[in-house]
This record gives structure tokens, sequence and C-alpha cells, in this order.
């Protein structure tokens, strides 16, 4: 029996048509509209489609985008003088750095500088520590539309037995940390894992993030399993394809999600979320 697909689009849809709402009311009642400001340094064409495709987000749910497109020999003073201003700026409530920046700028210290308060990815330390602690405020965006998509399905998270295979900050490590706090019993693989597809296969939720095309394939899956595709990867003849062998899976998954088409809208639309938070936080703050 082919599992059920998880349409990331549908989902993302909805969320977004939520946000939409909320901000209309935020800003009926209180004059403020979200802001989100992107920052693109360089001219990394899969970069600034990401960037383009939030700002288009945006509009239609809208929020107020800000773009900040340099070229790629922009100083690391310079972009640092950038993210402090946005700090500063009433009309920003989140932030978002494009990643990966040029080589001669360091990624960790751009990150820092962001306000933890304006920190729409979720990728500051003290959020990240907020987060381990149970106690999130901004969430990195693609685990918490990771999430979304599990509950969508209708599973209790509580007392599976979930992997998550990859343990980069952006996804592997915060989603392991989500699902532990849902009270799952997770296991983070990676390439060190000994026998990592039995280690797989024991899985009732299965998260890939790797980076590699086609990786998980049916033996590895347990019957019925939540299967999350995180990974986009291009294949030479440029069809995208995500890390789990989508075709030959969905036969063995309970639930499934597609790449492309899965995990990606999903990521947009909770950074409109993350934003939208910060700036409810932003009004509570300013009318008491």
């Amino acid at each position: 029996m082919s599992a059920q697909i998880i349409d990331g689009k549908a989902l993302a849809l909805k969320l977004r048509e939520g946000i939409a709402q909320e901000v209309q009311a935020l800003e009926k009642d209180t004059g403020i509209k979200p802001g989100l400001a992107a920052v693109l340094v360089g001219d990394d064409p899969a970069s600034a489609m990401y960037v383009r495709n939030k700002k288009i987000a945006c509009e239609k749910a809208g929020l107020y985008p800000q773009e900040h497109l340099l070229p790629a020999a922009t100083t690391q003073e310079a972009l640092l003088a950038l993210i402090h201003q946005l700090n500063a700026d009433p009309k920003i409530h989140g932030i978002l750095v494009q990643l990966p920046l040029p080589a001669h700028i360091e990624s960790k210290m751009i990150l820092q500088a962001v306000s933890p308060e304006k920190d729409a990815d979720g990728f500051h330390p003290v959020n990240v520590g907020r987060l381990v602690e149970g106690d999130p405020v901004f969430v990195p965006c693609t685990p918490k539309g990771v999430m979304h998509m599990i509950d969508s399905t209708g599973v209790d998270i509580t007392g599976k037995r979930a992997v998550v295979i990859g343990r980069s900050n952006i996804v592997g490590k915060p989603v392991a940390m989500l699902l532990l706090h849902r009270h799952a019993t997770v296991t983070i693989c990676h390439s060190r894992t000994k026998d990592l597809p039995a280690v797989v296969h024991e899985a009732d939720i299965v998260v890939a993030a790797i980076g590699k095309p086609a990786f998980v394939t049916p033996d590895m899956v347990k019957e019925g399993a939540v299967v999350i595709d995180v990974g986009i990867n291009r294949l030479p003849d440029g069809k995208l394809v995500g890390d789990v062998d989508f075709d030959r899976v969905k036969e063995r998954a309970g639930w499934i999600t597609p790449v492309p088409g899965g995990v990606g809208p999903m990521t947009i639309a909770m950074l409109l979320q993350n934003t939208l938070e910060s700036a409810k936080r932003f009004a509570k703050k300013i009318t008491g």
C-alpha cells in the first residue's frame, strides 16, 4: 500500500492564510506591520532565488519585506554595521542573513550579531540555548516546519522511536531537540554511525537531512513509518530530488514528504510565523 503524501505546499498555504489574517489584525489594532529584512551577500543563484521567494511570500501575507543585496566583496565590518542598523530599526522585527556567506566573512560572528529578539531563523546562541532547555522563543524554521508536518499526520509523537539522519546545527540537532521535547526516543545518525540502516529501520519517524540523493532506501524503512525528507539535491540532469528514494520508499512508509513540494514551502511559512511572533512581542512591549 502506497504512503500518504504530506503536501507541504497545501500545509504552507493554509499557514500563510492564517498569518495574513493575524498580520492584518495586528496592524489594525496597533499600527504595527511585521517587517522582515533579508540580507544576501554575493550573487549565488540559489540564495538569490530563496531571498526572492521569501520576499514574495512576505508581500502575499501582508508583511513588510526589506531586501539588502550586497556585493560579494562586502567586508565583514560593513555587514556587521548593517546588522546593527537593522537591530535598531523599529520597522524590522525579523532579520534573515542568507547562508552561505562568502569565505572571508565569519558566519558565526554575523549570526551572533543579530539581536536574539529579531532572530527569525532561530540561529542565535541564546535561542539555541532556550530550545535545548525546552523554553524556545524562535525555533529554526525548517525543524519547526518538520514538526508541523509530522503533526499533520495525526501520529502521536509521544513514546515513538525517531531517527534523525544528519547532525547539522540548522536541521539535525534542533529537530532532534524538538522531537525529544515531545517525548520521542531520539537517535541522531551520521557518517560515523555503525550499521546505520539497522538503526533507521527501528524508527517510527525518520527525518533525513544529510544532502545525499536517494540515500534512504526501502530496506532501511520500517513499514508504516513517517518519513520526512529535508534534503534538496540537484542531479546532473537538473532534476531536484531529496535524501529519500521517494518512488520506492513510498511503497513502505505510512506517510512521506515529496521533493520538491514538501519541507521547502513549510520553511518559508515558518519564517513568516516567527517574524509575526516577534512583531507581536514588540507590540506588547510598547503598549504595555
